[in-house]
């Protein structure tokens, strides 16, 4: 049984306000991600620290953000959606404040965690909320208003983290969180209303909590640690990798057993749309992550750009994202999803090809286009493939399909990043044993033009995971197998 109750054509105040509240909160949550990814100098300066220290501000967040996702599809049913949507802001903001008043980098690193386990529930609530709200009929269109945030902040982290770092202290990077989240959460308490019956029985499944948390939280470290320049033989990233694989396993016999009573229902993946749907994400987030990672260090070690500059050029990606994200999300409530994925992931595939010929002399303009061309394709894939995989999935289902999805596109952006930077730094180390390929420093004759050929070789491996996720796409089912129920 699916869902068939048809929602009203257009935005109703309800549902606007909604729209406006799910925004609000997770700009900023979504934008933490990588802000602080251009200060990593800067801290390791102010604490007199070493970079693997520094870098885990960066991982710590994301660890807790990852452990957290599983969390919140029970907490939605147990407590509500509104109280939790707002615990959760409540608790991004005071990680956010503890942050910027950290004394040390130990200080900072627990408090990133307080951060990143507060926002790593706002998405997936605020998914929820839009797609019970939304129904069928509207689902593309309230995707598409999350996937702008979704798109923009990613891009726009670094060169908000650069502006700061130009002009003000770097704990402006966590400051700045508060009044735009003390914003948020006044809407929430305005606008949402209140909860619905809450089902007070629902109790946590706490093996899978002990299994699934831990388990991504060790696939992201081993992950990190492999894209953050550790050797993939280490024993600490085949440790962690093989204790996540081990622990997720488990987790799926648990969850077979335990059936819809699981942290997350697996038995959703039966559902072919919804299925196919995730796994396109998977590759694709992967691709698309892994190239926004690769772009600004490319930038940096090639052309001896500043951070604020490179970030400044990858933001012409979700520009070109803009431009087709408003249009995509209404045109796919009344056109197949399919066929905007179908369109778009060729238009992202296309830019890509064109990175590939990217060559040290290639003008700024060439790049922005390039990157223009994939935030088109990007903008059309991702408000479709956000709304279709709800389409066909009863309403009870919902927290636990929003739950898995942003599971797998956490999991796919951390493996991308990983596998393309352990993929260009072998590639470096192949053709400039021995040369220091992250410094802004001058290159002896050719070494430039090596470091070059390493980005655009390994970019072909971006367009590989994207092909897949193209192939991955193709099983989508069509329009009318979806309003069937199929």
């Amino acid at each position: 049984m699916t869902q068939t109750t048809k929602a009203p054509a257009g935005f109703d105040p309800a549902l606007r306000n909604l729209v406006i509240v799910v925004v609000l909160g997770a700009i900023m949550t979504i934008l933490d991600t990588t802000i602080t990814s251009v200060a990593v100098n800067t801290l390791g300066s102010e604490f007199h620290t070493s970079l693997t220290a520094v870098q885990w501000v960066l991982t710590g967040y994301t660890l807790a953000l990852s452990a957290s996702i599983p969390l919140s599809g029970w907490a939605v049913v147990r407590f509500g959606p509104k109280t939790m949507w707002l615990v959760s802001l409540l608790l991004f903001i005071t990680g956010s404040v503890l942050c910027g008043l950290a004394w040390n980098i130990g200080s900072l690193i627990v408090f990133r965690l307080v951060q990143g386990f507060g926002a790593g529930m706002i998405l997936p609530i605020g998914q929820t909320m839009l797609a019970r709200a939304a129904g069928p009929a509207r689902m593309g269109r309230v995707m598409s208003a999350v996937a702008v945030p979704a798109m923009l902040a990613p891009v726009l982290g670094p060169t908000v983290g650069g502006l700061i770092l130009a002009h003000l202290s770097w704990r402006w990077m966590f400051f700045i969180n508060v009044p735009l989240c003390a914003i948020a959460v006044i809407a929430a308490v305005r606008l949402l209303p209140g909860d619905p019956a809450r089902d007070r029985g629902a109790k946590l499944d706490i093996v899978g909590s002990l299994l699934l948390s831990p388990g991504l939280g060790a696939l992201v470290y081993g992950a990190s640690e492999a894209g953050g320049g550790t050797s993939p033989t280490d024993i600490r990233v085949l440790g962690a990798l093989s204790a996540g694989v081990v622990l997720v396993g488990c987790y799926v016999v648990h969850a077979l057993r335990r059936g819809g009573a699981a942290l997350v229902d697996v038995r959703l993946l039966r559902n072919r749309n919804f299925a196919a749907v995730n796994v396109m994400m998977f590759l694709y987030i992967g691709a698309l992550s892994g190239l926004t990672a690769l772009l600004p260090l490319s930038f940096q070690t090639v052309h001896g750009d500043t951070p604020l500059r490179s970030g400044a050029l990858v933001a012409s990606l979700g520009v070109g994202a803009i431009v087709t994200t408003v249009i995509t999300g209404r045109l796919s409530d009344t056109y197949s999803p399919r066929l905007f994925i179908l369109t778009g992931l060729p238009v992202a595939l296309l830019g890509i090809v064109g990175l590939t010929r990217v060559e040290p002399g290639s003008g700024d303009l060439l790049i922005v286009v390039l990157l223009f061309v994939i935030g088109l394709g990007h903008g059309m894939v991702m408000p479709a493939a956000m709304g279709v995989g709800y389409r066909t999935l009863r309403h009870s289902e919902i927290p636990s399909a929003t739950t898995a999805t942003n599971v797998g596109i956490r999991a796919g952006s951390s493996f991308g990043v990983a596998a393309l930077l352990v993929l260009v730094q072998r590639d470096i180390e192949h053709r400039v044993p021995g040369v220091d390929a992250f410094s802004r420093a001058p290159r002896a004759d050719g070494v430039s033009e090596a470091l070059a050929h390493s980005f655009t070789h390994t970019y072909w491996w971006a367009l590989a995971i994207g092909v897949a996720a193209l192939l991955s796409a193709l099983m989508l089912p069509s329009r009318a197998r979806l309003d069937s129920g199929g």
